[in-house]
């Protein structure tokens, strides 16, 4: 059975999904956001075949969301850095912690809590307007054709 290919339609969640619709992409992802960047940490940490995160990792460094850098070369050695593409996507993954923690964390809470730098205040992101700087919601939306329709 052939993968439906999501990057070649016409909308920006089936071609974000194209990326990082696999479910452990977006576990890499957050572990390489924490700190957690070489392949025997990543593999130790999420228990993941060693096959299935080589896959995983090429694909990410082919899509332009990590970058793969030596670190020894005896032996050769590698680790892996988010880009400026990935690090934009680690900004979903926030989005997809504040739901997480709302919906399914049960009576425990939260399994982390997250930091702004600036301000020093514990709490989570939302969605703001970019152009009034109000929160926005999937029901402040009008969905409108675009110039890539």
């Amino acid at each position: 059975m052939q993968r439906t290919k999501f990057g070649d339609m016409a909308c920006s969640i089936a071609r974000t999904l194209d990326v990082i619709g696999e479910p452990w992409s977006p576990l890499i992802l957050r572990d390489i956001y924490v700190g957690i960047s070489r392949f025997d940490q990543i593999q130790g940490d999420l228990g993941i075949s060693r096959k299935v995160l080589t896959e995983r990792l090429t694909w990410l460094v082919e899509s332009g969301v990590l970058e793969r850098r030596q670190y020894t070369s005896r032996p050769p050695r590698y680790e892996y850095a988010l880009t400026g593409k990935g690090a934009e996507l680690c900004d979903l993954l926030l989005i997809m912690v504040r739901w997480g923690d709302r919906w399914t964390a049960g009576k425990a809470g939260p399994p982390v809590l997250h930091r702004h730098r600036a301000c020093g205040h514990v709490g989570h992101v939302e969605l703001r307007c970019a152009n009034c700087n109000q929160p926005v919601h999937a029901t402040d939306i009008d969905v409108l054709p675009g110039p890539g329709s």
